[in-house]
């Protein structure tokens, strides 16, 4: 038998953070451990980061991003990564064992009582099942768009030509398309009985990515009726948020949004288009499904503090009050929303 490797683990100072990730062992094209984050919720919401990095005798090295998000009533939790559909270890095998002992370690002494990690490989470490129901979507692109569109469902390519038939057209932009994109957000959002993220959130996610962020703006003429935000990470472009004002959803906007933003993303040379997270089986998930996108699993665990070897499923009921909040005026919800969506960290 070989001599053990020992590893050493290690809380990232804020600035040595956007330099570890290029270093890891075994890297990731997940949008959740892309370094800009550690800034961005820290800016919008004030959670603490808390990136841990391991490296052990031999130089190999990973990565275990998180937030300490500290809840009023609930206490505190520790998630990797809160807002995102992933996170988790990034980096060689045996360094993630130490890397989660470590976490749950400064868990505890932030007073969480358990720690959240959302991976997209299982852990060895688990004990009891992790919820599975839960998938990303992802879609496998070639350099030439036509080669996409012959793959599409053909009610979808129907409904592509139905919304270009209804003059409505698409265009690409950044951070001024922010405010737009915001107002039919939050207006979406309002009407599903979901609290809104704060714009603050995303212009700082614009402004951290910068030329690897792009705002689309589908319009009916001149009026805009809906958007989505996709950022680029390696070879990967992901729409984490895209929604469209519900009195123009006969005309098919979200579908010819999102096939400009797919055919761009050919071009561009993206081999991959992550449509981001959906329960198997939901209206979002046979939507992504008629692009011809496939399932990429995810394995979401919570780890009690005071017993690590120990997980449980994560709990994914929806909030009582949807209902509520539906009713509510929506530039109250505009107000409220952020300063309840904070601590919302699915």
């Amino acid at each position: 038998m070989g001599t053990p490797t020992s590893v050493d683990v290690m809380r990232l100072a804020p600035q040595a953070i956007q330099e570890w990730p290029t270093a890891c062992d075994r890297q990731s094209e997940h949008l959740a451990h892309a370094p800009e984050w550690a800034g961005v919720i820290l800016r919008a919401y004030g959670h603490s980061p808390l990136y841990l990095a391991a490296e052990d005798s031999s130089g190999r090295r990973g990565l275990l991003p998180a937030f300490i998000v500290r809840r009023p009533l609930v206490g505190p939790v520790v998630t990797s990564m809160p807002f995102l559909d992933g996170g988790g270890p990034a980096g060689s095998t045996d360094l993630i064992e130490p890397l989660i002992r470590r976490l749950v370690e400064e868990a505890g002494r932030a007073g969480a009582r358990h720690v959240e990690l959302r991976c997209s490989h299982k852990l060895e470490i688990a004990t009891a099942s992790p919820m599975e129901h839960k998938v990303n979507m992802v879609l496998g692109l070639p350099s030439d768009p036509d080669l996409v569109w012959q793959r599409i469902d053909r009610a979808a390519r129907s409904q592509i030509r139905k919304a270009e038939r209804s003059g409505l057209s698409v265009e690409f932009g950044g951070a001024e398309n922010v405010d737009t994109f915001y107002s039919i957000f939050a207006s979406r959002m309002r009407e599903l009985g979901s609290p809104v993220h704060a714009k603050e959130f995303f212009t700082a996610t614009i402004e951290s990515f910068g030329d690897r962020a792009r705002v689309a703006l589908v319009k009916k003429g001149s009026l805009p009726i809906g958007g989505l935000i996709a950022l680029a990470t390696g070879g990967a472009l992901t729409v984490p948020w895209a929604s469209c004002l519900s009195d123009h959803l006969s005309l098919c906007p979200n579908m010819l949004m999102y096939w400009e933003t797919i055919r761009s993303a050919c071009r561009d040379g993206f081999g991959r288009f992550d449509f981001g997270r959906s329960t198997r089986g939901s209206g979002t998930y046979r939507f992504k499904q008629q692009w011809g996108a496939e399932e990429e699993p995810l394995f979401w665990y919570t780890i009690p503090v005071d017993d690590p070897g120990r997980t449980r499923s994560l709990d994914a009921s929806k909030s009582t009050f949807v209902h509520l909040w539906r009713h509510l005026p929506l530039g109250l919800t505009r107000i409220m929303g952020p300063r309840v969506r904070k601590y919302l960290i699915q």
